[in-house]
């Protein structure tokens, strides 16, 4: 028997015993990549290091056998440099969609793959049950969400998006009602929310499917925050936003209204009567016009708040801002019988904030559009608002990396309204219990949303004024923290790795994967919207929810993008456990392709990391010799003979699919 010693301990080998196997037989993990027990040794990764500490040299443990009196490192942190810089060299020529785009670009990283595919089977009680694991107020983000997902889907390469938002607003219409997640018991840890936002409300979510009992305090006099106040009816009826509330009720959730902080309770009673305390307050602080005589002006939120689902006729109507605030107002003030409505945004209307849609729907109800206009001051002249503007020109990209406005000299002119709306953002309103940062916004530790102590927060109020999608998803981040700080969990809010493609404007159709051969080429599905005079004339909500049969042609129009192998895949696993950067090492990649001639297989030759594994399970194990390395060098690369596909027979083995690292080689269809 040899003896060594690894770390520090002594063991013993047999002769053409490798310092790997020793490792494994005593609990001391070393990672591995290209290493299979199944066939003879590859050694082609170097993921496996340790370090000779009697020669300096570094080894692969998988093939290295220890000589007698040797001493080896398996865990310093020189180790795990070395083992990391073989990860990012393998990272920097793998070349995938480890997930979709769809989802990485969803603040919350909703599974969007997946409840798009359950929907297209005609599943849309799963779809549901798949959104409800990151959204739980789908039936008001499927109304109200401005599609980041929509934004990053590779279809955008060959046509438009797929309607994912769609899936959703539909899923949850047709059985918010009858699901009810599978709750576990209160475990006997309370925490308390302040803000019955949507933050608040994914928090309050959250915490009780992991047994946590929740109370929510809320100002207003009913919950919903700027869902409920901020948002207009004909964009988000009250009667679904109360709907969805009772979801909550119905899961344990408590809710109290009319309960203000600072006033009816104080942030430091609360820390001890609880075992945790969020904070999702909000930002209803609206921001200043920084103009002389702004006190004319209404300030958009709070105009909203009171004329969001009816009001008085507002006359002749300027709104100043770009965002989807002030295409609220704008929209808002059209159904309140305003007689003109002109929107002044200080940019283009291509660098404007508010989504596309918003833009165009308030175009089509008549709204006038003033770009390259920022108002200097206001003033009442004979019963009249008057707003002297000057015009702009757009100069180098500010912090926001837009092209910043500068004013033209002598282009000052007047406009005339009998109401003027201010749209131009807004702000936190922190009392003194909280500590800000200088944009007033509370500061928190972002890897777990903690301000101090037991004391969280989430929301608008930490990172500013942002969409529904956003809070849900530092809600989320702020009850995985305080699970976290309760030892009710160990998960973390992120995934850390993701190896892409590239986004979808740099890509050309040949750069898409296809698993299946049914993709549909057909027109994106259609809103349907109600009649343009029932838009002007009343509050009804716009679109209506799309038809499950339409849905599900959507659906065919879906690429699947992600990797057949995102839940298992080694080079992912170990790359997130070691630290490993995507970006680490940059350079050309290896020209390869894909091919999925098979009827079931495909093989993605981008994402083969060469280790070999497969063409000595299909000699080793298989008794065949169907697959090889072809050329030489950088661009080596793994396929049949002759450039043909696998056999069809292949189908009933699979063996190089079950141990192929990376999801190189793979099933087509995805679980």
């Amino acid at each position: 028997m040899i003896k060594f010693k690894i770390d520090g301990k002594e063991f013993e080998a047999e002769p053409g015993q490798t310092i790997l196997s020793v490792a494994d037989a005593n609990g001391i993990y070393i990672p591995t990549l290209c290493y299979n027990e199944k066939i003879s040794r590859t050694t082609s990764c170097f993921v496996c290091l340790v370090k000779d500490l009697k020669t300096g040299r570094f080894m692969p443990s998988c093939s290295a056998c220890p000589n007698e009196g040797g001493e080896y490192d398996s865990s310093s942190d020189e180790v795990a440099d070395m083992r990391r810089t073989a990860l990012e060299l393998l990272l920097s020529e793998h070349t995938g969609d480890c997930e979709a785009p769809c989802t990485i670009a969803c603040p919350a990283h909703a599974n969007v793959e997946e409840y798009v595919r359950a929907g297209r089977e005609g599943d849309f009680l799963e779809s549901l049950k798949i959104i409800k694991q990151r959204i739980p107020l789908p039936m008001s983000i499927g109304r109200v969400c401005p599609r980041f997902c929509e934004k990053d889907c590779r279809k955008n390469v060959t046509a438009k998006p797929v309607a994912i938002n769609d899936f959703k607003r539909l899923a949850a219409d047709m059985f918010y009602d009858s699901y009810l997640e599978d709750l576990p018991p209160l475990n006997g840890k309370k925490v308390a929310v302040i803000g019955a936002g949507p933050a608040g409300l994914a928090a309050a979510y959250f915490l009780r499917l992991n047994g946590v009992a929740t109370k929510i305090f809320e100002k207003q006099a009913k919950p919903g925050g700027m869902l409920r106040y901020g948002i207009p009816e004909y964009r988000l009826p009250k009667s679904i936003l109360d709907q969805e509330i009772a979801h909550f009720i119905k899961m344990g959730v408590e809710i109290e209204c009319g309960k203000e902080l600072g006033k009816d309770f104080k942030l430091a009673d609360l820390s001890k009567q609880y075992d945790a305390v969020i904070a999702a307050i909000g930002c209803w602080k609206p921001s200043s016009m920084r103009t002389e005589g702004e006190e004319f002006a209404a300030q958009g939120i709070k105009w909203l708040e009171i004329n969001n689902c009816g009001g008085n006729n507002p006359g002749r109507t300027i709104v100043v801002g770009g965002g989807n605030t002030a295409m609220d107002c704008v929209r808002t003030s059209i159904r309140l019988g305003a007689s003109e409505v002109t929107c002044c945004y200080r940019r283009t209307e291509k660098e404007m904030p508010a989504e596309e849609i918003e833009i165009q729907e308030a175009k089509e109800e008549g709204v006038k559009f003033e770009f390259l206009t920022a108002p200097i001051s206001i003033c009442k002249e004979n019963g009249e608002l008057v707003m002297t503007c000057q015009r702009m020109e757009l100069g180098e990209p500010d912090a926001s990396g837009r092209r910043k406005p500068v004013p033209i000299p002598g282009s000052e002119y007047q406009m005339t309204a009998d109401t003027i709306i201010a749209a131009i953002g807004q702000a936190t309103d922190a009392t003194e219990e909280f500590g800000v940062d200088k944009y007033g916004n509370i500061k928190v530790d972002l890897s777990n949303f903690m301000m101090i102590g037991n004391i969280f927060a989430a929301g608008d109020c930490v990172s500013g004024a942002a969409t529904v999608v956003e809070a849900v998803a530092a809600g989320r981040k702020a009850a995985l923290g305080i699970l976290r700080m309760l030892k009710l969990t160990n998960e973390t809010p992120e995934r850390t790795i993701n190896v892409s493609r590239g986004h979808w404007s740099s890509l050309s159709k040949k750069d898409l994967v296809f698993l299946r051969d049914n993709i549909s080429d057909e027109e994106r599905v259609a809103l349907d919207l109600i009649p343009l005079e029932k838009r002007l004339s009343s509050f009804e909500e716009v679109s209506r929810t799309l038809k499950p049969e339409d849905m599900m042609a959507e659906g065919k129009r879906c690429i699947e993008c992600s990797c057949t192998a995102k839940e298992d895949c080694k080079l992912k696993k170990h790359s997130e456990s070691c630290g490993a950067r995507v970006d680490a090492i940059s350079g050309k990649k290896p020209e390869a392709s894909y091919d999925n001639r098979h009827p079931v297989i495909i093989h993605d030759k981008m994402k083969c990391i060469k280790c070999g594994i497969c063409v000595k399970i299909c000699k080793e194990v298989v008794n065949e010799n169907l697959l090889s390395a072809k050329k030489r060098g950088f661009n080596t690369e793994i396929s049949a003979a002759y450039g043909l596909p696998l056999p069809v027979s292949c189908k009933d083995c699979g063996q190089c699919i079950i141990e192929c690292p990376v999801g190189a080689l793979d099933w087509k269809i995805k679980k």
